[in-house]
């Protein structure tokens, strides 16, 4: 087959165009194409009145070779890829040990599917509930102010993710198509067939819920064991080698590979890990606030005379400013027609998130506006202590709790006030979404003054490009602090930690993802070194 790339038709073309374009495209008669798919398709709106649809297309021809040798040399035309996901290993009958894998999020949960696929029954360990009770938990916090630090945004099946937009996208360089993987096995467990092609797929927080289960469901049947409300307590070391783990309740289960694909909000298992002796380093994040428009604003502003076209659905946007103060200020998590949710996991602290539906249909958009934070401005020396960056986290998360009352709710201020830096009192005509509710006030005693100093710069300059970014009412609710870990379990091209032999450190809490899909590559990528390990090692000991 070959590959079509680039292949533009305007916005509102006909269902049938897609056809005669490709048999323009490649000089062919219609009888000579065959059949054709599509791989991708996106939009360019630079010019808002005349936006146009970009596709990339697979084609079935008549006589391939001769159309790729009149074409030879046509950047835009290529032989179509082997995007088909081939297993690296078979696990043998009589294999013995199996290996672990902590936590259920989608690098987790990735890496117990293809281990299970390939036979070696893993065991995988969350600390949190299943995702259907842990959705009630969560919502103790939104509607009750009742936090369960076990099980909320952070903890539970699903990981982080399963409270988002459901973001499947990513920028990650991905030459074997794990991403592909990744999204095939999604549609299996229930997202929508269209996540395959669009070139921002997302599947919504109600969705991931059934697809989570499903996926679950899949490595069961398939010979793995999943146990929740398992805590690791304790990771077990012999001469830098891995042999297993220590639950809370006393419990040990002995393995020579444990993958550790916690999320980035494991402090407790960090601090664990660090007290046994595998290497850790600080890394940098950032902080800031959640900003919140309406949607019709975002949707005019990018769109145009097209703005709620439903091809092009719910906008969003992509914002960076590099401020006086040698600082990056830039957008994060966009929400489209989305909300702002409550993700703390430790008591006496606020931290804020965004989250959308498949519908993307809620009246605001939101998005984290974060400034760059490096482990040089932590307080205290961070190559004697890695985990230093958590501290200062909590520090700014405490300050949020009381800033918002001290019940759960979030400080949060209008920019018009935040700009003149004066507190708010009152609600303007954009309408926080933010449950269990938030407390009008000053924001900057909520982040380090270089931040206020950034944003305050930014968001000037991110009105240039959005009009009406600045507008005085939009919202912005304190404090974002989750943008990734504040760590990194450092690993070696083998995708062992550097100093502990059967360690995979993987995901966005090893400080490997950064998002759904790029968690689930790496879980698939962690799962084909694990289970290469494996039979090496059998076959040693054999």
């Amino acid at each position: 087959m070959l590959r079509i790339t680039e292949l533009k038709l305007p916005l509102d073309h006909a269902v049938d165009a897609l056809r005669p374009a490709i048999c323009q495209r490649l000089g062919i008669a219609d009888g000579d194409l065959l059949s054709f798919s599509l791989f991708r398709r996106g939009y360019d709106a630079r010019k808002k009145s005349a936006i146009s649809l970009i596709y990339t297309l697979d084609c079935e021809l008549r006589d391939e070779a001769a159309v790729f040798k009149r074409l030879h040399g046509d950047r835009n035309i290529s032989p179509t890829p082997d995007m088909t996901y081939k297993v690296v290993a078979q696990a043998p009958a009589d294999l013995k040990e199996r290996p672990i894998v902590i936590g259920m999020g989608p690098c987790g949960f990735m890496a117990a599917l293809l281990l299970s696929q390939m036979g070696f029954r893993p065991i995988v360990l969350e600390r949190g509930k299943i995702v259907r009770q842990r959705t009630k938990d969560t919502w103790g916090l939104w509607r009750k102010n009742t936090l369960n630090p076990e099980s909320n945004v952070q903890f539970g099946e699903g990981g982080a993710g399963t409270f988002s937009d459901g973001k499947l996208y990513s920028q990650i360089k991905d030459p074997n198509f794990y991403g592909r993987k990744v999204l095939e096995e999604f549609v299996k467990a229930g997202a929508p067939e269209e996540i395959i092609y669009v070139s921002k797929p997302h599947v919504g927080t109600f969705r991931l819920v059934k697809m989570v289960e499903n996926i679950r469901q899949n490595i069961v049947d398939l010979g793995g064991e999943i146990r929740f409300e398992a805590k690791v307590d304790k990771l077990l070391r012999e001469d830098g080698q891995v042999v297993g783990v220590e639950l809370a309740g006393g419990e040990r289960l002995m393995s020579r590979h444990v993958v550790l694909a916690v999320g980035h909000s494991a402090r407790d298992t960090f601090q664990m890990i660090h007290d046994c002796g595998v290497y850790v380093e600080a890394k940098p994040f950032a902080i800031g606030f959640r900003v919140e428009h309406p949607q019709t604003l975002i949707d005019h502003a990018r769109f145009g005379p097209n703005a709620g076209n439903e091809i092009l659905g719910a906008a969003d946007y992509k914002l960076v400013h590099h401020c006086k103060n040698g600082r990056a200020a830039y957008s994060f998590c966009m929400c489209p027609g989305g909300q702002v949710v409550a993700a703390t996991s430790e008591p006496g602290r606020v931290v804020t998130n965004g989250m959308s539906q498949y519908s993307r249909a809620e009246r605001n958009a939101n998005s984290a506006l974060v400034v760059n934070i490096d482990p040089e401005d932590f307080p205290g020396d961070y190559q004697k202590n890695p985990l230093i960056g958590m501290d200062f986290q909590r520090h700014w998360e405490s300050a949020a709790f009381v800033a918002g009352g001290g019940d759960y709710s979030a400080p949060a201020q209008k920019i018009g006030d935040f700009l003149a830096g004066r507190p708010s009192t009152a609600q303007g005509s954009v309408e926080p979404s933010y449950q269990p509710g938030v407390h009008w006030t000053d924001l900057s005693s909520c982040v380090p003054a270089y931040v206020t100093e950034a944003l305050r710069e930014a968001i000037p300059a991110f009105d240039r490009q959005i009009k009406g970014f600045a507008m005085a009412d939009a919202v912005l609710t304190g404090v974002e602090t989750r943008t990734s870990s504040p760590i990194r379990i450092k690993r070696g091209p083998n995708f062992q930690s550097i100093n502990t032999r059967g360690l995979y450190p993987a995901g966005e809490g090893a400080g490997y993802a950064g998002g759904i899909l790029s968690a689930g590559v790496d879980g698939i990528k962690v799962a084909e070194a694990v289970a290469l390990d494996m039979l090496s090692t059998s076959r040693t000991i054999a």
